[in-house]
């Protein structure tokens, strides 16, 4: 294998007060760092120059006339070329990227050295509304010009590019924008050369002090005739592009950055139909729908296909998933979305859920103290929530993890406003948010955490554990959150059993302990407790399972230890 040398790139004009802090934490993940100053009026020209200290890594080069950021970038590519480096790590010097996750983008990189590795933003309430809804525009014009779904962002600033693949382009004299129409365009013309792309969940925020550089007329006019330029070269060259269209990469897609497709205008369909035709007519008509989805979601169907294989081999089943298989597997999940709609519409009746094991519930809710119920994303423990009676749900504190399970419960809520309380998006808990919780629990409420996802952020924060005759990476996030919470720690359950639910409960523990020198050890030994639970619900209804990612792959693309 050829050496991986890289260093990184941070194009800045006029951003100074967190360049520092920037340099620092990318030296601090062991990368030379080139920062470009394009053209930075005092006294972000003199903070910016004070940086360069080529023998403790840092370069910085000075471009007199601003020549905005993509010309930044590209004679930052010059100068990582001739350093002889083999990727570049591209970092806006705003502060808006989270440094942190530095370490997990050049694990992917390493395992896929010839992709271009980009991060999917995880965006908090802090982005502007209208830059959200340019995001989208450009997501649809994207696909447009790739013939593809692939890629789900193409303007994410916070990326690792193979150097080969850029100098080839560069030097083959391809025109690409040198403003805000530079990350997506050089996206778009390396996907079109054969560049795969590998895709990292990115924590992005948008401070309140922030200084943007994008100008709102001439960066929008831009970015219109960019993708207008794409679009005719793509009419112009289509046989080439889908000859040269890259191979899918196993693996290197984070669950965070695999969107709900169709998640709106699927629930309002939903809604419709159920009220026209009821749950068997519904599930007839979107048995097409869902068929499409099987047929054009390549990673979602590998993925499937992986866990089915496993479950049927735990059961003793001498054979593979079949094409019917993978089908019905989608079929459950459109079910399961659908279950949930009439639940929270009213259409369930009130013994839909029926106890199977369920002593460990009523000792919680006998018991005044607040709990972690940790749950996965088998069967629909959501129609549970929905059934409860009002006061056993407001005793409920849900964290969702990611914009999508956020918009899935605002969406439930037009048609339920119940369905939106206490509901709590979160990329990682930090102290206040550990605070808040912490109240919230010493007042007797429940605090309920997903256990089968890794974290957003990556970060290593994952024990490795057998799970279908394989190790898996399972977060720690519920055991550390638990210990900080100093409360009793239950696993939740709810599958389909013909027409009916059957809810399941048991008691992990009255107190998670993670006693110092032992630590690692003792998670290890809650996750592989949790994994234990989930595997045997899972090979009891394995077509309840709905995890549509590679679950055993390393998280964040880290390497295996």
């Amino acid at each position: 294998m050829s050496a991986f040398r890289p260093c990184a790139i941070v194009p800045s004009h006029n951003h100074w007060r967190v360049a520092g802090h920037v340099v620092a934490g990318l030296r601090a993940a062991g990368l030379p760092v080139i920062v470009i100053d394009d053209g930075s009026a005092e006294p972000a020209r003199a903070a910016l120059a004070a940086l360069h200290d080529p023998a403790g890594g840092v370069t910085v080069r000075r471009l007199d006339a601003n020549q905005g950021k993509g010309g930044a970038v590209v004679e930052g590519f010059r100068l990582a070329l001739a350093a002889g480096h083999t990727h570049a790590v591209q970092v806006d010097a705003d502060g808006q990227h989270d440094l942190g996750a530095v370490p997990d983008l050049l694990a992917l990189a390493r395992r896929h050295p010839q992709a271009l590795v980009t991060g999917v933003p995880v965006y908090d309430a802090s982005i502007p509304r209208g830059r959200a809804v340019g995001r989208w525009i450009t997501h649809v014009w994207v696909w447009v010009e790739t013939l593809s779904l692939r890629l789900r962002d193409t303007m994410c600033g916070f990326r690792v590019y193979p150097l080969d693949p850029v100098r080839r382009l560069l030097d083959d004299g391809a025109r690409i924008g040198r403003r805000m129409d530079f990350d997506t365009e050089i996206m778009v013309r390396l996907f079109w050369r054969g560049t795969p792309v590998a895709e990292l969940p990115v924590r992005v925020t948008y401070p309140p002090d922030n200084t943007s550089n994008f100008d709102m007329l001439r960066d929008n006019v831009r970015i219109s005739l960019m993708h207008t330029r794409l679009v005719l070269t793509m009419l112009t060259r289509f046989p080439s592009i889908l000859a040269n269209r890259p191979p899918r990469l196993a693996g290197a897609t984070h669950w965070a950055a695999l969107g709900e497709r169709g998640l709106y205008w699927g629930l309002r369909f939903c809604a419709g139909a159920y009220r026209l035709l009821g749950r068997r007519g519904c599930m007839a008509v979107l048995a097409p729908i869902v068929l499409y989805f099987y047929l054009t979601g390549a990673e979602q169907r590998r993925a499937s296909n992986a866990f089915l294989a496993r479950a049927f081999a735990a059961q003793g089943r001498p054979r593979q998933p079949s094409f019917l298989d993978g089908y019905r597997h989608f079929l459950s999940f459109a079910g399961r979305a659908l279950d949930t709609f009439i639940g929270w519409a009213g259409g369930m009746p009130p013994d839909a859920v029926r106890p199977a094991e369920v002593d460990a519930l009523r000792a919680a809710a006998a018991d005044p103290r607040g709990a972690v119920f940790i749950v996965a994303h088998l069967g629909n423990v959501d129609l549970s929530r929905a059934l409860l009676d009002e006061a056993t749900r407001r005793r409920l504190l849900v964290l969702v993890h990611t914009r999508h399970a956020a918009n899935y419960n605002r969406i439930l809520a037009e048609f339920n406003p119940q369905a939106a309380v206490n509901t709590f998006q979160v990329t990682e808990i930090g102290p206040d948010t550990a605070i808040a919780l912490k109240e919230r629990v010493e007042r007797g409420d429940w605090v309920v955490i997903a256990g089968d996802r890794t974290p957003v952020g990556g970060q290593g924060r994952v024990s490795r554990v057998p799970f279908l005759g394989a190790d898996a990476p399972f977060s720690q996030g519920p055991y550390i959150l638990a210990a900080l919470l100093e409360c009793p720690v239950y696993l939740l359950f709810c599958v389909r059993d013909g027409a009916h639910h059957r809810l399941y409960a048991e008691k992990l523990a009255d107190r998670i302990d993670l006693p110092r020198g032992r630590r690692e050890q003792a998670l290890a030994t809650y996750a592989a407790a949790f994994a234990r639970s989930l595997e045997r619900h899972a090979l009891q209804t394995p077509f309840q399972w709905y995890n549509f990612f590679d679950f055993w792959a390393p998280p964040g693309g880290a390497e295996k230890r």
